[in-house]
């Protein structure tokens, strides 16, 4: 009983029931978009967050300095995963992208959400390491940092998951932000990215990538017929919904699918439909909340590192929950990223999880550093007096 109340005493416990309240929601919308078809998403995802769930508390529970002092076995990892996906990567139904790896018994799984885990881990290692040794300003520091995260940025633009590619620039972007790196950087990056807009455009992007982001303005033709039509049909589904819905289990464009991947990316349209704004609003609070406590947590982080491992967390979770609203509402295009903790998917899930169980070790390993701080120093007053 004392190790248990031990444990709520150091842990996050707002954050584990947001998070428990995001996952119950989730299997809920899921339980009844399924009615769509025959296949269960239902079964694999309360495995998946079964299993996420065991593992976040594991990794609560572990120091995650362990973590960043074996970098090295997350970046091994990291890069075995990436080699796996060329040689034996698959499309899935639903995806235009090679980025799954298909395991015995039809079960398929997606490296790039664990890979994201080890970018973390090992771009926490990178940042603090120049810190430490008071490189962090210099030209030739932040190159190395621009290397760390190309690797994975190219790797994964090369298996056509050019949304996760985008999610790892924002981890970029938010952790090098948190330990400081100039303003200057960013506003040589933010200069050669303008220039080489025509470039991304003719070269870097195919065809089906400009039609998304035509369609965004092609609202009378593009939108109804072709690659907008997705984003269409869920506003329509969330409109529909109007203030509080018709009801779980009782939205008819859900029962017949009408929207696309409703299960995966567009899961917020069915919690438009059944459930209304109120639905809706609900998930965002939920998740805003779980973003807000990530930061608070970040932010009493004794440690540099800690604070970085807590940032990156926050970016992979703000960028993936802003742009799949801002692709669902039609603000964005579609590039294939996850509702975090909601959609259909036992990778992304479990991933996500082992995240929060990773900003749980921040916090409680630092409140073992602040009470052992605090012992020592009692015990020298005593001394001195």
């Amino acid at each position: 009983m004392n190790k248990l109340s031990d444990f709520f005493r150091k842990t996050d416990v707002v954050l584990w029931l947001l998070t428990l309240s995001a996952v119950v929601y989730s299997l809920f919308l899921i339980s009844s978009m399924q009615r769509a078809g025959n296949y269960s998403f239902l079964r694999p995802q309360i495995a998946a967050a079964i299993a996420g769930l065991a593992a976040a508390m594991l990794f609560s529970f572990a120091d995650y300095r362990f973590f960043i002092k074996k970098w090295y076995f997350a970046l091994i990892l990291g890069l075995a995963l990436m080699v796996l996906v060329f040689l034996f990567g698959v499309t899935v139904d639903g995806t235009d992208d090679t980025a799954w790896i298909r395991l015995p018994g039809g079960f398929t799984f997606q490296p790039s959400e664990f890979i994201k885990i080890c970018f973390i881990i090992t771009f926490s290692k990178h940042l603090s390491f120049l810190i430490e040794k008071n490189r962090l300003h210099s030209l030739i520091g932040v190159i190395t940092l621009v290397l760390h995260a190309a690797i994975p940025i190219l790797m994964i633009h090369f298996q056509g998951d050019d949304g996760t590619a985008l999610i790892f620039a924002m981890i970029f972007l938010i952790m090098t932000f948190i330990a400081g790196v100039q303003l200057r950087y960013y506003l040589i990056l933010g200069g050669l990215i303008a220039a080489g807009i025509p470039l991304i455009w003719n070269v870097f992007m195919n065809s089906e990538h400009r039609n998304r982001i035509m369609a965004l303005f092609d609202l009378d033709g593009n939108s109804m017929t072709n690659y907008g039509w997705q984003q269409y049909q869920g506003k329509v589904s969330i409109a529909s919904g109007e203030l509080s819905g018709s009801g779980l289990y009782n939205g008819s464009r859900v029962e017949f699918a009408i929207v696309p991947e409703q299960e995966n990316d567009f899961i917020l349209t069915v919690a438009g439909e059944e459930l209304g704004f109120i639905g809706c609003l609900l998930i965002i609070l939920l998740l805003f909340g779980i973003m807000i406590k990530i930061i608070m947590n970040a932010s009493n982080a004794t440690e540099t590192v800690g604070k970085l491992v807590c940032g990156g967390v926050f970016a992979s979770f703000a960028s993936q929950t802003i742009i799949n609203i801002g692709m669902v509402l039609g603000f964005f295009p579609v590039i294939g990223i996850t509702l975090p903790l909601f959609s259909s998917g036992g990778t992304s899930l479990l991933a996500t999880l082992i995240c929060i169980g990773l900003v749980q070790s921040v916090r409680g390993h630092n409140l073992d550093d602040m009470e052992t701080a605090q012992i020592r120093r009692g015990y020298q007053s005593r001394i001195k007096l």
